[in-house]
Formats: C-alpha cells, structure tokens, sequence
C-alpha cells in the first residue's frame, strides 16, 4: 500500500479552509422566528454505491480498499476535527487515531441507521471526548488559533479585516453548546449532509434542521454585522 493511502501516522496536510458557505448562511439568517436560512446542498450521492463496496471490501479485510476510504473522508474527519481542538498538531494525531480505530472495528461495522461518514466522525468524537477527559481540562475550541483560508486578500486592508472576521466567527462557534458546535462544523466546514449529521448526532433529520437553525441564529447574535463579508 502507498503512503498516501496508509492511514497510520500519516500527517495530513491542511488544506485551506474556506468558511464562506457559514457567512452566507449567516448572512441570510433571522436572528428572529421567520423561515429557517438557505443551507449549503447535500452532496451528490452518485458515489454511495462505491463507497458502499468498499466498506464491503475492507469489512473482509481488504486494506486497499480502507485506503481508498481513507482518501474519500481524510478531509472531512481532519476539518471537523481542526474546528473542534483548534492545534493543527493535535488534529492531525486524532485524525491517524481516528482512523486506526476505524480500521480495528471496521469488521463489525453495519449499515442500519449508519452511514460510514457519519460513523468516522463518531469515533473522531469519541476521541476528541478521551482525549480531553484524559487531559482533565474543558473541551473548547482554542479562541486564538484561526483555520486558514484559501487565497489571499487583494490588500493588506482586506487581510485584515477578514482575519478580524475569521476570528469573530472561530470565536462564536466556541462559545456555542457542544451539540449546536458539532452541527455547524459538519455541516459548513466539514461538507457533511444533513442524512451523515443526523447519524453522527443520533438524531432526525428534521432535529439536525433545527439544531442548525437555531444554530445560525446564536452565530448571528454574537458575530458583529461589520465584520461578515458580503455573500
């Protein structure tokens, strides 16, 4: 197996975090009662039927198989962790973990009422959980670690102010309840659909679009009008 698809102690590069789907969602929130705002489209299930064969495959112990899987949901299990834990470092580590964990358990796995996403980020949750059990301090996101971004602004001006921004927001997800924090980082940071946060929170789905309504209204409260770039 290639490295790329080795999952342990693998350091998994950061790409850059793009949070603009959280400030449309944001901007075209009520912070009152009114329609819930526009959310970010479930992803295209075309490749549920692959996913699903390879979950077959590495239930057997196929290991190229958790390796494809591995390259299918690095990204999504790392960004949801970086929200959570705000160190790169330590994102990293429970990401390599996550999936070793995985890859020990993936032969009890079953579909009824899992989705395979949904159920990496359980284990990443759950180790997040340990993690800061062990550690014996309060599980909270790190207020002075901002995620990057993608590219630069045009003026040193702009940086700036979206920096600002950035940081307002990075704040306002800590400061949300644990559950309301987990819906927001799965569904606009992470790319997870509303079907994989339910399964992830064991919840509805009409539950996850509440929660993520209500959500939104808290982030809206709390990030200053000026600092939300346009949508």
């Amino acid at each position: 197996m290639t490295e790329a698809r080795h999952p342990i102690g693998v350091a998994v590069l950061a790409p850059p975090f793009d949070v603009s789907a959280l400030w449309i969602a944001l901007a075209q929130t009520r912070t009152g009662t009114g329609q819930p705002s526009r959310t970010p489209p479930d992803r295209d299930e075309s490749h549920a039927e692959r996913v699903h064969a390879l979950v077959e495959l590495a239930r057997t112990g196929d290991a190229e198989a958790f390796g494809q899987l591995y390259d299918i949901y690095v990204t999504t299990v790392y960004r949801f962790l970086y929200y959570r834990v705000g160190s790169r470092q330590l994102a990293e580590d429970l990401t390599s973990d996550t999936f070793v964990r995985a890859m020990k358990a993936v032969g009890r796995f079953n579909w009824q009422g899992k989705d395979f996403g949904a159920w990496l980020t359980t284990i990443a949750r759950n180790l997040i959980a340990d993690h800061y059990k062990s550690a014996r301090v309060r599980m909270e996101l790190t207020s002075d670690v901002v995620p990057e971004r993608g590219p630069a602004a045009e003026s040193s001006e702009d940086e700036a102010l979206v920096h600002l921004g950035d940081h307002a927001l990075h704040h306002a997800i800590s400061e949300l309840s644990p559950e309301q924090r987990d819906c927001i980082v799965m569904r606009f940071l992470s790319g997870m659909t509303i079907a994989q946060t339910a399964a992830a929170l064991d919840r509805s789905e009409g539950a996850v679009k509440q929660l993520q309504l209500r959500a939104l209204r808290n982030l809206a409260k709390n990030v200053p009008q000026e600092l939300r770039p346009e949508p």
